[in-house]
């Protein structure tokens, strides 16, 4: 039988469209986003731009006029074409939609995805995004392994080109209030996505002013080079060559590789002319008794003019859920994973301490050394049992990998990395990738794909918050 069964009603024309109805906003103002900075963000051409300045919006929405186009110019082959519905008017009519997202995307003016998509049950937009921010990887990989080496050596002047990097966090951040002799409390929470500040930044605006800047991870986007970097304002080599004592880059868990930081900040706050009154306090956070000791002490900060905090706990979920089948089950995706992120920052030590500063005359510089990336496809690398074990990035003697994968970097002082062996060269994954040897391939291909890791090229491993923190009081 007939699979369903309709009527079709034909007409001369189609019938009039009912008169608009009132249409009442809360909040009502002009539009504060003007019709050119709209189409900046939309990136549609002349030929697309129908949407016209004035116009009222409000917490419901938004009404704007829009104007039909002319059509002479889309096809070459025909100056007037016969479109049973006008293709452009129907785009042009969702610009308001647009400007209104614009007019009200959140408290810093951003409009913050995939933070909103997590509030939308449709499967297939939120594919889209996911294909979308995969091919935005392709293209930021590209374009970081040609222009990364170009960075390291362009300074920090505005007109430079080159983005702030880890080493000039200190020296951007921190360094100013210092000797403005303000106090300040420098908190790096390890392995923090940008969307993961996004979920916590609403948390904090209850108590303090929120202005947020970025930076981006120098390479390997992994603790021992990126941490160490932040803390010292030198690169990886720099910190090699002239403190060796306090560079390790072998075997070993990450706190032997970051076991100086101390020492590495105030040796830069000595090269900074940064004169304190009295020495800073530098407190590292691995399990809870630290944690809670942060909570029963933080009051005895208050006359220490510069405190820096170190909070583990996301690094270590983000490895723990490579090896434990009921993390991964807590936190499935990147949309878990933020949820997991929240509800810890809610209970933790981190906002506790976070809520007394808001009530000191001090400022927080509040930020990360290296994001994560969910990986999802494994690539082969060839190299010696000497090569380090890390899957994102390798260092050893003779490292290849397929270039389309990696960036092969054969003389590491080009992206100011020891050379402290011969024949050493790094290898660092681009994308979702993630390093397996031939032996063993099919074992460690499944037992890390969906894993999170770091150390590679990528939106979420290398664009970082820096957020300055202001009492409210």
């Amino acid at each position: 039988g007939p699979a369903g069964l309709g009527v079709v009603l034909l007409a001369e024309q189609y019938p009039e469209p009912p008169p608009a109805g009132e249409f009442p906003l809360t909040n009502e103002h002009s539009p504060r986003i003007p019709v050119e900075v709209m189409y900046r963000n939309l990136f549609h051409g002349p030929l697309f731009q129908g949407g016209q300045p004035g116009g009222r919006a409000g917490d419901e929405g938004i009404e704007k006029e829009v104007v039909v186009l002319p059509r002479g110019q889309l096809f070459r082959s025909d100056p007037d074409p016969a479109f049973l519905a006008d293709p452009v008017l129907l785009d042009v009519v969702t610009h308001p939609m647009a400007a209104w997202h614009l007019e009200f995307s959140d408290q810093s003016g951003r409009v913050l995805l995939p933070i909103e998509l997590d509030k939308v049950e449709d499967a297939g937009l939120k594919q889209a995004h996911q294909d979308q921010r995969r091919e935005l990887n392709v293209e930021f990989s590209q374009y970081v392994e040609a222009s990364y080496a170009t960075w390291l050596t362009a300074g920090t002047e505005p007109d430079s080109g080159a983005p702030p990097l880890s080493v000039h966090v200190m020296e951007r951040w921190v360094a100013p209030l210092l000797r403005e002799k303000r106090r300040v409390y420098f908190i790096l929470v390890d392995c923090m996505r940008l969307d993961q500040w996004l979920t916590i930044e609403p948390l904090l605006r209850e108590f303090f002013d929120v202005t947020v800047d970025h930076h981006v991870s120098i390479l390997p986007t992994a603790t021992p080079y990126s941490r160490n970097s932040i803390f010292a304002g030198q690169y990886p080599d720099e910190i090699q060559r002239q403190h060796p004592e306090f560079w390790h880059e072998g075997p070993g868990d990450e706190r032997s590789k970051n076991r100086f930081e101390r020492q590495l900040l105030d040796l830069n706050l000595k090269r900074l002319g940064v004169e304190l009154a009295s020495p800073p306090k530098y407190i590292k956070i691995y399990n809870a008794e630290e944690a809670n000791n942060v909570r029963r002490n933080v009051v005895t900060f208050q006359n220490i003019p510069l405190v820096a905090l170190v909070f583990n706990f996301l690094d270590m979920l983000t490895h723990g859920r490579s090896e434990s089948d009921l993390l991964r089950e807590l936190a499935p995706d990147e949309s878990a994973f933020r949820s997991v992120m929240r509800s810890w920052f809610l209970h933790s030590s981190l906002f506790d301490a976070l809520k007394w500063m808001s009530k000191q005359d001090c400022t927080v510089i509040l930020t990360t050394d290296h994001g994560a990336i969910l990986s999802r496809r494994s690539a082969l690398v060839y190299g010696t049992r000497e090569t380090s074990t890390n899957l994102r990035f390798k260092f050893g003697a003779n490292l290849t990998s397929d270039p389309k994968y990696a960036v092969p970097v054969k003389d590491p002082s080009r992206f100011h990395l020891p050379a402290d062996s011969m024949n050493k060269n790094y290898i660092i994954a681009k994308e979702d990738f993630y390093f397996v040897y031939p032996t063993h391939f099919h074992e460690y291909e499944n037992k890390y794909r969906g894993s999170f890791q770091h150390g590679g090229i990528s939106l979420e491993e290398m664009i970082l918050p820096t957020a300055t923190l202001t009492p409210r009081r």
